[in-house]
């Protein structure tokens, strides 16, 4: 389960990076034939690749959280970083309907494409909302929430003493 949380986890970054990558023509190519292909590979690569990503991340997350001592409400980092992705993920399916219409627009022969405005925002936006629980998997903080420091507590008053 951890292979495939960490090679989800790691995928969804990486077609983060590649959405970012598409982002670049529809900024500084005068070629509108290459703005073109950029809105129109977008929402392939949100449908097909960060959506699925994400929720494969988002899954495994969860069930490496309720099957190791960590939990899922016990410690800080754990529930940032479920906040975090459910935020992210939300986002990604929310925004399917925007990249959708790009996408459309870009297709018609005789739209303007530079009327459009890009999606960079998204993109970095969600880059950096993933880099946090990243940071917080690798160095797991300290720090009970409630939750967990009250199930610590339970576990200390009903442990036989020796």
């Amino acid at each position: 389960m951890l292979t495939v949380h960490i090679t989800s986890s790691v995928g969804w970054l990486g077609a983060i990076v590649a959405y970012i990558a598409l982002n670049v023509p529809v900024y500084v190519s005068n070629d509108e034939q290459a703005v073109r292909a950029a809105y129109l590979m977008m929402e392939p690569v949100l449908r097909y690749a960060l959506i699925p990503l994400a929720a494969a991340a988002l899954a495994t997350g969860i069930v490496q959280a309720l099957g190791t001592p960590w939990g899922l409400l016990r410690h800080y980092w754990v529930t940032i970083s479920l906040v975090l992705t459910t935020f992210a993920f939300a986002i990604l399916v929310l925004h399917l309907p925007e990249v959708e219409a790009l996408a459309a627009v870009a297709a018609n022969p005789t739209a303007d494409v530079d009327r459009l405005g890009g999606d960079l925002f998204h993109a970095v936006g969600g880059l950096v909302v993933l880099l946090v629980p990243l940071a917080l998997n690798i160095y797991k903080p300290r720090g009970l929430t409630r939750y967990g420091w009250r199930r610590a507590q339970d576990r200390h008053t009903t442990s036989p003493t020796t």
